[in-house]
This record gives structure tokens, C-alpha cells and sequence, in this order.
């Protein structure tokens, strides 16, 4: 089954280990609105897992910043920055993630 693609939120990957949530919202806040900027941390050593993940409130600010990020230097890293998309786990009462994870579109 296909999941919809949430297209004011974006995956970010390639993320340095310098670079933290306020970092990340710097990066692409001169392409709108922000709502919500996320870094998920790993469990076992409390640091960000190299991607995060930044919504817009407008859907042509994050494709703009899509365009413009993709391929962008940050740190002395490349990101890949896509659309995100609800992941889907088992049981819950929705059955979706309320995280979203990386979709490439190029592989649709």
C-alpha cells in the first residue's frame, strides 16, 4: 500500500553531529514559516541518528527549501533532503507513526 507523502514536511539527511535542532531551523527558515523542527536522538548514546526532519506551515516553502537544500553543504555535509512520510507500525489506534521517516520520490 502506498502512504501518502506529507508535503510540508521534509526529511533531512547527512546531518553533521554538530548541528542541532536550532542549526537545522536556521538552515531553513529563509524558505518559510517553520512549525516544527525534529533531530531523533538514538537511545543508546543520546545523539542525533545523522537526520531530522523540518515542517513548514506552507507546502511551496518546503518544496522550495527541497529544491534549493538538496545537494546543500552544512557542516562540511552533504545533505539529501526529500519528502517525508508517515511510517506505519503495528497496533496503535491509528496505526501510523507520529514521526515521519525519509521517502525518495525518486524511487516511486
Amino acid at each position: 500500500m502506498n502512504q501518502p507523502v506529507q508535503k510540508n514536511t521534509l526529511y533531512v539527511g547527512g546531518l553533521a553531529e554538530e548541528v542541532d535542532e536550532k542549526i537545522l531551523h536556521a538552515a531553513f527558515v529563509p524558505f518559510g514559516e517553520i512549525k516544527d523542527v525534529k533531530t531523533p536522538l538514538d537511545q543508546a548514546t543520546q545523539k542525533h541518528r545523522s537526520f531530522g526532519f523540518v515542517t513548514f506551515l506552507e507546502r511551496e516553502d518546503a518544496a522550495a527549501a527541497m529544491d534549493n537544500m538538496d545537494g546543500a553543504e552544512l557542516f562540511g555535509r552533504v545533505l539529501t533532503v526529500n519528502y517525508a512520510f508517515p511510517e506505519r507500525i503495528k497496533g496503535g489506534e491509528q496505526g501510523w507513526a507520529a514521526q515521519p521517516i525519509y521517502h525518495d520520490l525518486s524511487l516511486s
